[in-house]
């Protein structure tokens, strides 16, 4: 279900060991869509997995070499490179930004190719589900005609639309991260200095922060993530409301200074979407599983969501490919996918409160909601559960709610004083700031699933469990196996 970069990287994985997939889209391909900025092991690990690889070059999107940021209390912009990172560095240290539309397109025209039989302009309906098991939806093609399907596995990789995620458990919010994004598409706004003129810009300032990603030579995406007491605002009307926030923005104002918006064709449209961030209490179910965004959604300032959606479809079709191959039973395969999943998620999720505290303005309700030990997200225990790890039988994996934000804490003072702002408390971890690199930190964040791309390039790769009992994955990559 779901013809995106999740749906159309599990389906050809699933494809290429030789099993029927169908696939169904309910739009016709290409189809604009936001998240245009991608991480290497995404490139160079699963793309290059899919066969890909060459049609990305070929495609010539914008090489981004990492992340600059104008961020916490220097005015200066700083930088991660990719390439600085031991667990990144070499020739495959950058990422791309991209036109979803044209990257989508890519992806979903590859599982073609790989055997899946895609059909677009197919919208489900409802869930089948016989003996508590689900085994399949029905749905409406193109023609209005009504069907079903059954399958060996549904997997759902619908977005945030999810059909099957209330079946399978309860969608939690984070109180944390609350936020609105209202963004739009510009022409000939200025780039940053080379080697760095493709990477994405970030830009905090009073109400929220920027991003700034340029797309090619001309074509640049803008938008601002604000608090949802700020989309008041956005009553004055999207463009009134844009070009007001752009004025609070110092860097983002100058950067847009002789741009003209785009006002015609699919980036002529000013959206808004609620990045409200959340996670699914299961990931899976009997013959279920939730992939991208239907499973977890998370802040974009890091530009996870392609990454975290890729990722996810190769675990899942891990999962899939192992048991219907008989090797392994069902809960123990689709327990690898989920913990290796809320793991990645969990990840992500504690290094952006960190990078969030690290901002510290006091006058200002964005950034003071936003602080790593703000009481409400301490309060929220819901979600701190689902992203700090707790398993199905209620057993941490990743450590207590109470070590999760000691760590949190630890790593906020290490930003603020790596990055210009305030001293962290007494009591906070000593950090001789001349020793810390972000981008070695960014490499960290990512140890795992950076081991796709080495393996996905012939390289050597760890293959130990992350979890006591855990399974590793297959030196090809498409299955799961009991450690030696």
């Amino acid at each position: 279900m779901g013809g995106g970069p999740a749906g159309a990287t599990l389906s050809a994985f699933v494809a290429m060991q030789n099993r029927k997939v169908v696939l169904l889209e309910r739009e016709r391909f290409p189809r604009y869509q936001i998240g245009e900025s991608l991480l290497p092991a995404t490139v160079h690990g699963i793309c290059m997995m899919l066969g890909v690889s060459q049609e990305l070059k070929n495609a010539n999107f914008t090489r981004k070499l990492g992340g600059t940021f104008r961020w916490g209390r220097n005015p200066k912009p700083w930088t991660f490179s990719f390439g600085s990172s031991s667990l990144m560095a070499g020739s495959t240290s950058y990422a791309y930004q991209v036109e979803r539309s044209k990257f989508d397109h890519i992806l979903l025209e590859n599982a073609k190719r790989k055997g899946v039989d895609v059909r677009e302009q197919h919208t489900v309906k409802e869930v089948l589900v016989e003996d508590g098991r689900i085994v399949g939806v029905t749905y409406v093609d193109h023609e209005g005609r009504e069907a079903a399907i059954k399958a060996r596995y549904v997997a759902d990789a619908s977005g945030n639309t999810s059909r099957i995620s209330e079946k399978l458990g309860e969608r939690v919010y984070s109180k944390f991260f609350q936020n609105v994004a209202l963004f739009g598409y510009f022409l000939n706004g200025k780039r940053l200095p080379p080697p760095n003129h493709g990477n994405i810009l970030s830009a905090a300032f009073d109400n929220g922060w920027f991003w700034y990603i340029p797309l090619s030579d001309t074509l640049t995406s803008v938008g601002v993530v604000l608090a949802r007491q700020y989309a008041e605002k956005l009553k004055d009307g999207y463009e009134a409301a844009l070009m007001h926030f752009i004025d609070k923005c110092a860097i983002i104002k100058e950067y847009l200074s002789n741009a003209t918006r785009v006002t015609e064709g699919q980036y002529g449209e000013l959206r808004v979407r609620k990045d409200y961030s959340y996670c699914n209490s299961k990931f899976w179910g009997p013959g279920a599983v939730l992939v991208g965004d239907a499973a977890c959604f998370i802040d974009p300032v890091f530009s996870s969501g392609v990454h975290l959606a890729t990722y996810s479809a190769l675990l899942a079709a891990r999962s899939i490919n192992t048991c219907l191959g008989g090797e392994i039973d069902e809960p123990r395969c689709f327990e690898e996918f989920e913990n290796r999943y809320k793991r990645e998620f969990s990840n992500f999720y504690q290094f952006l409160l960190a990078f969030y505290d690290m901002h510290q303005d006091e006058e200002s309700y964005f950034w003071t909601a936003r602080k790593v030990l703000n009481t409400e997200e301490k309060a929220n225990e819901a979600f701190i559960r689902l992203v700090g790890g707790v398993s199905s039988s209620g057993e941490p994996l990743y450590g207590s709610a109470d070590e999760f934000f000691a760590a949190r804490e630890g790593i906020g003072g290490v930003f603020q004083r790596a990055t210009g702002g305030q001293q962290a408390s007494d009591d906070g971890p000593r950090v001789d700031r001349s020793k810390f690199d972000p981008s070695a930190f960014m490499g960290d964040l990512m140890h795992e699933v950076i081991q796709v791309q080495a393996q996905a390039q012939g390289k050597r790769f760890v293959r130990a469990p992350l979890f006591e009992g855990g399974l590793v994955p297959s030196e090809d990559g498409f299955y799961w196996c009991l450690p030696q």
